[in-house]
């Protein structure tokens, strides 16, 4: 098959006729990028170890192992320390991403070229003209999107090491990208290029408030970073408002570069604005806030599935649930993925389209619980003829992504568990499920995210109307025998009780538990290898002190997700510990029957 050259230069509407081609030809698309793959990396070392120097697509599938990331970190490590690119690709690789370190435990280091950049920014060109089909007038006011950098390090050989986010804006596709009114930041470049998050936090919520009646859009990456940035609010407001009364800069910001960019925002005293911000934000409830500060957003962006579901309720009471939640797409540090080409569907039912230009995918079949679906002696060797491509997914099946990318990944197992929701044209959209191995597990039980999220999700029905739950995370505690189960969680009440919080705590155990699979309600019951379930109660603020320390030690604030299953003996675990406010256990055994 010759090779296309790929062109990922669309922008608008050309960027949407460029998503319905490469859609209506999914598996042409697809051929022609795993072709373009071979044939200019069929030099790389790695891949002629398998394939011998050949380009043919049947000898890749039939020889080319399926890996996990242990498998190409040593190649990745070795061209860290100064060998040549060719160990894994024909391209020269220009920097080293970092992934946030909070998915599955320590940072994986990932090769990238220059023209991952392309096809990073042809991801960001859909997502306006996307969301403009649906909602009107989006050029014409500003976007409150809350972008962040991340100090980057470098290898040994100087390879600079980044997040992919700081990647992108330090980048010319995003610095020297021409004037897009769907995408009119209010934030200041120089602003988010500011590599102090508290500075880089207050300039960007200054700059949004200055600008606050044009401003159309709201988010951020995350759904946490976004809520993140409320907290911020809450704490500086007063210190913001002065600011703009006095027309002057807090003497906390010492930045040059913010403080370049801020003094034209800041060039005269606006007492007006001040007030109109004062009395907002001073209301006894901050229940409707967004809607109140910004009165003409649209709608508010940020990743809103899998784990960061659980934010959904504190996101509806800041917008009063009258500005909707936009997941726009899906991605990692590895590659980027696909669009939700259905902007406005709830947050429970968002899929995304996988788009078949990123890179080349792979499925492994997987059962409902997230395992294979197929019996093999190691769950982490697959065999190569157990992987299905993208056009002949299944609807309603669960698979485990697997990509080969230009930059030297091939056949890698991104751990992410999806499930095929439907269509769009010839290309399957899927439904994230979980992260595969983010499991707990005491004996014979094993939980993973989508269980532990979907039981706690359900428990904390329990406190409506008396509290909400902020935050949690989790971890097995094996110090006793028999280990159990321990859910710290930051909640807010409405009407504190101590006898009151005692008994809901407690049946929101049994509420937990009782939503857990059949094989940890066995455990519980019948074996007795795992004790009753724990939730320790936590500070207002906890969360926030681990995000913080996460950061501190080299995670990022726009790619920062809550760690879902912390380590025993960790810093994690320590700090979540000596916060604990209340300890409760579950009163009773969940129903179990043979």
């Amino acid at each position: 098959m010759d090779v296309v050259k790929i062109d990922y230069n669309y922008k608008g509407d050309n960027a949407l006729k460029e998503l319905e081609r490469i859609t209506s030809k999914a598996a042409e698309v697809q051929d022609n990028i795993l072709c373009g793959i071979l044939e200019q990396n069929k030099d790389a070392q790695y891949l002629s170890k398998y394939m011998k120097g050949s380009k043919d697509v049947l000898e890749f599938k039939r020889s080319v192992p399926i890996i996990t990331y242990k498998d190409v970190c040593p190649y990745i490590q070795r061209i860290a320390n100064g060998e040549d690119s060719s160990l894994i690709t024909g391209h020269l690789i220009t920097e080293i991403l970092c992934s946030s370190g909070t998915s599955g435990g320590e940072p994986k280091l990932m090769p990238t070229i220059s023209e991952d950049l392309d096809r990073r920014t042809f991801v960001y060109n859909l997502i306006n003209p996307i969301a403009n089909k649906y909602l009107e007038g989006l050029d014409k006011g500003k976007t409150m999107y809350l972008n962040f950098v991340k100090a980057e390090t470098s290898t040994p050989c100087g390879l600079p090491i980044r997040t992919v986010l700081t990647s992108y804006y330090k980048s010319k596709h995003f610095q020297c990208r021409p004037y897009d009114p769907f995408n009119d930041l209010t934030s200041p470049i120089q602003t988010i290029l500011c590599e102090d998050s508290n500075q880089s936090m207050y300039c960007q919520l200054l700059a949004a408030l200055i600008h606050r009646h044009k401003v159309m859009r709201l988010g951020a990456v995350f759904a946490s970073a976004f809520l993140r940035a409320i907290s911020y609010l809450e704490r500086k407001w007063s210190q913001l408002c002065q600011d703009i009364r006095t027309g002057h800069l807090s003497p906390m910001i010492t930045d040059p570069g913010c403080q370049t960019a801020m003094s034209s925002l800041l060039a005269s005293p606006n007492p007006d604005l001040a007030d109109e911000i004062e009395e907002i934000c001073g209301r006894p409830s901050w229940k409707g806030i967004l809607c109140q500060l910004w009165p003409q957003a649209k709608f508010i962006e940020a990743v809103v599935t899998g784990s960061m579901a659980q934010y959904i309720p504190a996101l509806e009471f800041f917008s009063q649930g009258k500005i909707p939640l936009v997941c726009p797409m899906y991605a990692s540090s590895e590659t980027y993925f696909g669009v939700n080409v259905m902007p406005l569907s709830k947050p429970s039912d968002v899929v995304f389209t996988l788009l078949p230009n990123m890179c080349y995918f792979e499925f492994i079949p997987l059962g409902k619980n997230g395992t294979l679906s197929f019996d093999v002696e190691d769950e982490e060797v697959v065999p190569c003829d157990k992987v299905v491509d993208l056009v002949d997914v299944k609807l309603g099946r669960y698979y485990e992504l697997v990509v080969t990318t230009f930059a030297g990944l091939y056949r890698y197992r991104i751990g992410d568990v999806l499930q095929v929701a439907g269509f769009y044209n010839k290309a399957p959209q899927f439904k994230f499920i979980c992260r595969r191995n983010v499991v707990l597990s005491i004996d014979l039980d094993k939980t993973n995210e989508e269980d532990l999220h979907r039981s706690i999700t359900l428990a904390k029905k329990k406190l409506e109307n008396k509290a909400f739950l902020a935050e949690y995370t989790s971890y097995a505690d094996t110090s006793s025998v028999p280990g159990h189960y321990v859910l710290f969680w930051e909640i807010q009440w409405l009407e504190p009780d101590d006898e009151e919080e005692k008994l809901l705590m407690e049946e929101c155990c049994i509420a937990v538990e009782e939503e857990l699979d059949y094989i940890y309600r066995q455990c519980r019951k019948r074996d007795r290898s795992v004790g009753p379930l724990e939730i320790r109660v936590v500070k207002a603020g906890t969360f926030e002190k681990l995000m913080d320390m996460i950061i501190s030690q080299g995670g990022s604030l726009n790619q920062y997700k809550t760690p879902r299953c912390v380590k025993s003996n960790s810093a994690m675990l320590k700090l979540l510990d000596g916060h604990v406010t209340g300890s409760f256990f579950s009163p009773r055994d969940p129903t179990w029957s043979a």
